[in-house]
């Protein structure tokens, strides 16, 4: 298409999207584009063409039958705080934002359920919960920032997913459309619902095939009663085999947390949370239920971390000291941010029972690539996020960090693991995709989309490479020292 042609369909769909959204729900000036260049992956920016805020659903299905009319790409968007690149623009895409579709439909204490559009925060759902002694149990550490529709679009877990489960395991239902606004309804409040478990397939999927404009979640009832051990371990190893020691014990913690000592020092630093600055690690276990449950439980966990060594053990005496050694894990992230220029978030997954050698095998790779590396963790589910330091500018350290994480994705891998838990995909995984898949299982994932989005223009180029990238990484071994993604646009 020419230079000429190509300014003159933009212009086509840009009066066509300004026709059916009010004055304010559409950004074309580049200082408006701005803010939307990139998610929590700020390593990679790309302004997109335009941005798109509807209030209703009704809009939402007006943009999408517009750019499905042009043939034009459209990026869904949440709250933007993903760490995967999974909301990265094109400079051809749409960019649609959920983000002022907030509303709590309604909340219905008896059935125990609550229907939000996807610009609600996670957080909020709990806020408007409570006063019917209710909750929402996934609590990712971004919960006061982050919607429902972003947590759907990654199945995204927090502190208390082991025993309460991910996103997929609290949500009943979702209403959207389809990249030409075709309408899409998927489960509900039934406990079971008939044919192919579709609902579960849209949970993680990464914007590739819906667009989410309402969510059914499942509300809890509050524990009546929660404690927290706070154990200390000379060291990673011995943390680790301590959590694998309190799961084979049968005990199924609320929330199972680890940080190792650089991650300790940042954060006590941050928030004072009264964590041991002199620990090699540092485990959260958190009990909750009735008092006697939470009694047993507590002292049974206490038992597993003498056998493996605890230096120390101290368990929270109110809701208040509870609290705030959850706020210390929970701000691990910001934490860090305060003590390097740059960090780098990793998420991978692996079996609880290679903890250990997983966590010496990223000390390795910490030497080879010379980047330092904080370890905070969902350690109950083999949930990793290591955190690699380092400064965007000095040369050739993005391209190490790059590196450092795709060699601790192909570890996960290699322990019987997988490349993300909860962060997605989106661009930042694509390479580790094809260490984790072969090529007939990357062809379903793209015959599963094409079934959805027959053109390809919800969220294209993320989450799943295509089978020539994979070839070409595959000839190189890997990386070979060269750029991962190339082809992204950095800042």
């Amino acid at each position: 298409m020419s230079q000429l042609a190509a300014s003159q369909a933009t212009s086509r769909i840009l009066s066509a999207l300004a026709a059916a959204l009010p004055a304010d729900a559409l950004l074309t000036e580049p200082e408006q584009l701005a803010p939307y260049e990139c998610d929590g992956l700020s390593m990679y920016r790309q302004p997109p063409l335009a941005v798109a805020l509807p209030y209703t659903a009704e809009q939402v299905q007006a943009v999408l039958r517009i750019c499905h009319a042009h043939h034009t790409p459209v990026i869904p968007r949440g709250a933007g705080t993903g760490l995967a690149g999974g909301v990265l623009p094109r400079a051809d895409a749409v960019l649609l934002s959920l983000a002022r579709l907030k509303r709590i439909v309604r909340i219905d204490p008896l059935a125990r359920v609550a229907v939000v559009e996807p610009g609600v925060r996670n957080a909020a759902i709990s806020e408007a919960s409570a006063a019917h002694g209710l909750y929402y149990a996934p609590d990712p550490s971004s919960q006061i920032a982050c919607s429902i529709g972003g947590n759907v679009a990654e199945n995204s877990g927090g502190v208390h997913c082991l025993k309460y489960g991910l996103t997929v395991h609290n949500v009943l239902g979702i209403k959207g459309f389809l990249a030409d606004g075709t309408p899409l309804s998927i489960g509900g409040e039934a406990p079971d619902d008939s044919g192919l478990d579709l609902l579960a397939l849209m949970m993680g999927s990464e914007g590739l095939l819906v667009v989410v404009t309402e969510v059914t979640v499942r509300l809890l009832p509050r524990p009546r009663v929660a404690q927290v051990v706070m154990a200390a371990f000379a060291t990673v190893e011995a943390a680790g085999d301590a959590v694998a020691g309190i799961i084979g014990e049968g005990i199924i913690p609320a929330g199972l947390e680890m940080m190792d000592a650089l991650a300790t020092r940042a954060v006590e630093d941050f928030v004072h949370a009264g964590y041991p600055l002199d620990a090699g690690a540092i485990l959260l276990a958190e009990s909750d239920g009735t008092a006697e449950e939470v009694a047993d439980e507590i002292a049974r966990i206490e038992a597993v971390c003498r056998r493996h060594g605890a230096v120390s053990l101290a368990v929270s005496q109110s809701e208040v000291e509870r609290l705030k050694l959850w706020a210390g894990r929970k701000a691990a992230f910001p934490a860090v941010g305060r003590i390097t220029p740059d960090y780098y978030c990793m998420d991978g997954t692996i079996p609880k029972k290679h903890l250990s050698a997983v966590l010496r095998r990223i000390a390795e790779l910490s030497e080879r690539h010379g980047l330092a590396c904080a370890n905070v963790f969902h350690a109950g589910d083999g949930n990793l996020h290591p955190l690699i330091f380092f400064d965007a500018n000095q040369p050739g350290d993005v391209e190490r960090a790059e590196a450092f994480g795709l060699d601790i994705l192909r570890a996960c891998v290699e322990a019987g693991g997988v490349i993300t838990g909860e962060h997605g995909v989106g661009v930042e995984k694509l390479d580790a995709m094809c260490v984790q898949f072969a090529a007939p299982e990357l062809a379903t994932f793209h015959a599963v989309k094409a079934a959805f989005d027959p053109a390809g223009l919800l969220n294209p180029g993320k989450a799943v490479p295509t089978l020539h990238r994979c070839a070409e990484m595959g000839a190189m071994h890997m990386h070979g020292g060269k750029l991962l993604h190339p082809e992204l646009p950095r800042f």
